[in-house]
């Protein structure tokens, strides 16, 4: 009788959790630099999410390093009450191929909420490079083997990965040179320090549309809508067949979150992925809310075992790994 009533006040605890969540402050943690564009995504999407949850403060908590591991760990081993939070991209999806010493795992040790964006990339170049367009950057990474810098955010960051691609399509190694964060890759590839990089919309449109680099090609297998990149051509009727990468980011809470406590999570990001104001700083940032199944946790866990399959094989035949 006496663990009977332990176990019946244990529920009871539960549900009175559930239904007063949320009762304080959200933490999202984006395990990337301040001002990248996970970043911002984590920041309009907490502001979105504000409303639904109640007015609840949401804090972006960032926790950079080891390719997103070292803050997607940190909500791996949070309590799982539901106020602590990831906000990842990809990364979800390459991270076990990348990392020798994952110190958790991706498909297990996280609840998954749902989907958030997909995000083109673009490839852009530093603005004092003498091509003004890809035939013309074609014949000058042809004549400057061996002497390219190709910039990245670090080992597992969304420009590191289409880095790897570009350079085995254009069957030219780069010096690659990997920062703490697309914003200092940024501030460096305007300075003319890097030549190019492979990076998100969300963080190359204003940078495009202030001319402060110069864009060469689109990822997606169609050109894009946004005004400041629709005239970019995509990179495979620029010759390269079959090259395409889309970013997307996610949203994840610990490991036996409650149930509840999810379900409402989940509600106020579909609110938050309807929000007008919301879908449109991602359109003006070339990125495309989800409105597919993929929101939903079972299928956004689906689509992540997937991305897991499918780079693999692609980072296993680069040998690029990391401890």
């Amino acid at each position: 009788m006496k663990k009977l009533l332990i176990v019946a006040a244990a529920l009871a605890a539960i549900g009175a959790h559930a239904q007063s969540y949320p009762s304080k402050p959200i933490s999202i943690v984006v395990p990337f630099t301040a001002g990248g564009p996970t970043d911002r995504v984590a920041r309009d999407l907490a502001e979105a999410m504000r409303k639904p949850l109640g007015g609840v403060s949401i804090i972006i908590d960032n926790v950079a390093g080891a390719g997103s591991s070292i803050g997607s760990n940190k909500v791996a081993k949070a309590a799982p009450d539901g106020y602590t939070l990831l906000v990842n991209h990809i990364a979800m999806g390459t991270m076990p191929s990348l990392l020798r010493n994952m110190p958790f795992k991706v498909e297990s040790d996280f609840e998954y909420v749902g989907m958030i964006n997909d995000v083109p990339m673009t490839l852009i170049g530093r603005p004092t490079l003498p091509a003004q367009n890809y035939k013309d950057l074609s014949g000058w990474i042809a004549q400057n083997k061996g002497k390219i810098n190709l910039g990245n955010a670090g080992i597992g960051s969304a420009s590191h990965l289409c880095g790897l691609l570009f350079q085995n399509a254009v069957a030219t190694d780069m010096t690659t040179v990997p920062y703490k964060g697309t914003a200092p890759a940024m501030t460096d590839l305007m300075g003319g320090q890097i030549d190019l990089m492979c990076d998100q919309t969300t963080n190359t449109t204003q940078q495009i549309e202030g001319k402060k680099v110069i864009a060469y090609a689109v990822t997606t297998s169609k050109p894009l809508t946004t005004p400041a990149l629709k005239s970019l051509p995509t990179l495979q009727e620029s010759g390269l067949k079959g090259f395409e990468v889309t970013i997307w980011h996610g949203i994840y809470a610990p490991k036996g979150t409650p149930a509840d406590v999810l379900a409402k999570l989940n509600t106020a990001l579909k609110a938050a992925l309807k929000d007008p104001d919301f879908i449109k700083k991602q359109e003006a940032l070339g990125a495309v809310v989800v409105t597919d199944k993929r929101v939903e946790p079972a299928e956004h866990k689906k689509f992540v075992a997937a991305e897991i399959a499918k780079w693999s094989p692609v980072i296993k035949a680069a040998g690029v790994y990391a401890d």
